[in-house]
């Protein structure tokens, strides 16, 4: 999350860089529309587990109940994870962690170190309306997290985290068609990162 990595001058490359990954093809061709023209962003085909990055993406639910989709997915690659999220959601959101808020736990392993997140939905297993904006939501929590938040330890996340893998927003379980996710992310992308890129 560094807030220096958005748009950088003169065509350099960014230090921050935002892997959008996805196992189908509608999904990753969704995510290579929006990445072509945005420096910071790159697309994987394939598992968010196989990229060395710092910090994945869990589109969760508010309670942090991770028993499906992605999230069962990082429980079992992460088995102390779900544990973290929970206490984390009950020590700093009362138990109840909003859509568009997002938090930052360790993984228990070395790669990647951290999980950012990101709930997409307020119930596990929800279905998402067809008009929703909760993908755009959860980006741009993770994304302002990102940008401006600061460790305990007091540095900023964007000097400890340098890349993020991120899977299709509500595409899964909540129903999210891949082109609305892929717009919605790329609109969040804009306004976190352009507005620092001002500062």
């Amino acid at each position: 999350m560094t807030a220096d990595s958005g748009r950088s001058s003169e065509g350099a490359e960014p230090e921050l860089q935002l892997v959008l990954c996805a196992l189908d093809e509608p999904l990753a061709a969704a995510w290579q529309e929006i990445a072509d023209d945005r420096a910071g962003l790159a697309v994987h085909r394939g598992s968010v587990l196989d990229l060395s990055v710092d910090a994945v993406v869990s589109p969760a639910n508010s309670y942090g109940w991770m028993r499906g989709g992605i999230d069962a997915v990082y429980a079992r690659a992460f088995p102390e994870v779900e544990e973290q999220v929970r206490s984390a959601v009950l020590a700093y959101h009362g138990g109840e962690l909003p859509v568009g808020e997002a938090l930052l736990v360790p993984t228990g392993v070395p790669n990647p170190i951290w999980l950012i997140s990101a709930p997409t939905m307020r119930e596990p297993g929800e279905r998402l309306p067809a008009d929703t904006v909760h993908p755009y939501l959860a980006a741009r929590a993770v994304l302002r997290l990102w940008a401006s938040a600061v460790l305990e330890s007091g540095a900023l996340v964007r000097q400890v985290v340098r890349s993020i893998a991120m899977p299709g927003l509500g595409t899964g379980v909540g129903g999210v068609a891949p082109e609305l996710c892929a717009r919605q992310i790329a609109a969040a992308w804009d306004e976190v990162f352009t507005r620092v890129d001002q500062r």
